[in-house]
């Protein structure tokens, strides 16, 4: 019998993963984001602290993985900044999950705004108008939008996880030739 080589031994052209996968890393990434301003800015969801943080992962992701994406005919740095990418990648995921629990009340928030209590009662009828002059954070705990009963941040927890594994696998060479 002869040696044929079969179909799925041939690499094509554009299917080189470590290669395409910054690109598609910091489209995604960039994505997200534009996805995020879109909410603020088009439809007027304001973000909270947690939700900037969010938003700074992404964006730090996205400008790492153009990076490795410029560098990806050097697998060892490309694979460096592959990898570093999905580091801030987990780490949004921290603290997307840290929202999430913000969110369902099952711990504090110490980096959010915190809701009115009744100090009110004792403050003068000026520091009151002081208060009020000053446009207050968004409290991290109240969701302003849901899709199929899921926060934003709970997407968040998802996609995080997935670009993050992504990146970490192409940055080690899984499922690719090299």
């Amino acid at each position: 019998m002869t040696d044929m080589p079969l179909a799925i031994d041939r690499q094509a052209p554009g299917a080189d993963w470590p290669r395409l996968a910054p690109a598609v890393l910091a489209v995604a990434c960039f994505g997200v984001l534009a996805f995020a301003l879109t909410a603020q800015y088009g439809f007027g969801y304001e973000p909270c602290v947690l939700c900037t943080y969010q938003r700074a992962a992404y964006g730090a992701a996205g400008v790492v993985a153009f990076l490795a994406f410029l560098w990806r005919d050097r697998p060892a740095r490309r694979d460096a900044l592959l990898a570093l990418s999905g580091a801030v990648l987990l780490g949004g995921f921290a603290v997307a999950v840290y929202h999430v629990g913000v969110e369902q009340h099952w711990w504090g928030a110490a980096f959010c705004a915190a809701q009115p209590d009744a100090a009110i009662g004792t403050m003068s009828l000026a520091d009151l108008k002081a208060q009020l002059a000053v446009k207050q954070e968004k409290p991290c705990d109240i969701v302003d939008w849901r899709f199929f009963g899921l926060s934003m941040a709970t997407y968040n927890v998802g996609i995080f996880l997935a670009l993050g594994a992504a990146a970490l696998a192409a940055a080690s060479g899984r499922g690719s030739r090299r």
